[in-house]
């Protein structure tokens, strides 16, 4: 089975979003802790993206309730939640994103619910088809991966491979043998829990090493380096050619 594949987005650009889906991506994954996004845009941005057939996963402010709480309402299909320390903070951080009994997420009363009521039957679906994903980029989160993965309202784990080097005592990442040691841990842990994992993989060593290890989703390029990519290519492109022309 090919992998699915996701689109890292900083901004609100539904230019990019379009041109992706085109592509062939079938997710987006918005950086709303390091990204461009206020409420205003992200309670807009997020349906328009589900309407073009695009999955949304929202990489939320931080591990509290009302970002986890504000990205569901709004219609995110799953969301990611960055610095988690360890089991203990995960179990608290992750009910945000499940209702009573299985969490602790408060009931809004708009567009998920259709702007109405809701019934037992409406919880129980939004549990199972809305996704929690906290990030595995601590050391101390990274320790404690199995237990983590074991919580009920934990549905997978994304991995943040910059911090987790930094963290994890080795400096910048630089995609050593040591990153890839934690990532088969990483992957080796979902696999066993029978949950997904998800990986930026920006590089081709990366890219196929969340192919040959199973990764549930792969977030191939970022919003802002793919348009370094193309200006850099056509740059280079014309350069090449006045080069050449002057030789």
């Amino acid at each position: 089975m090919a992998p699915r594949c996701a689109i890292w987005l900083s901004t609100p650009n539904t230019a990019a979003a379009e041109i992706a889906r085109d592509l062939g991506y079938t997710a987006a994954v918005l950086d709303i802790e390091h990204g461009a996004f206020d409420l205003a845009a992200l309670e807009s941005f997020i349906p328009f993206l589900k309407a073009i057939g695009l999955e949304v996963l929202a990489k939320v402010l931080g591990p509290d309730q009302v970002p986890i709480q504000q990205a569901l309402d709004f219609g995110a299909d799953a969301v990611i939640i960055p610095h988690i320390k360890g089991v203990e903070h995960a179990r608290a951080v992750t009910a945000f994103a499940k209702f009573p009994p299985l969490g602790d997420r408060s009931f809004a009363g708009g567009r998920t619910s259709a702007y109405g009521g809701f019934d037992q039957l409406w919880v129980e679906r939004q549990d199972s088809s809305t996704k929690c994903y906290p990030m595995i980029e601590d050391a101390g989160a990274f320790e404690e991966i199995e237990e983590i993965l074991a919580l009920p309202t934990v549905d997978g784990v994304f991995l943040g491979p910059s911090d987790l080097s930094l963290r994890r005592g080795r400096g910048a990442y630089q995609r050593t043998e040591g990153d890839f040691a934690d990532f088969g841990v990483v992957a080796a842990s979902a696999a066993r829990a029978g949950k997904p994992w998800i990986i930026p993989a920006w590089s081709l060593s990366e890219k196929q090493f969340a192919v040959e290890n199973g990764a549930g989703l792969i977030v191939l390029t970022m919003e802002h380096s793919a348009l370094l990519n193309g200006m850099r290519s056509s740059l280079e492109e014309v350069t090449s050619f006045v080069t050449e022309a002057a030789r």
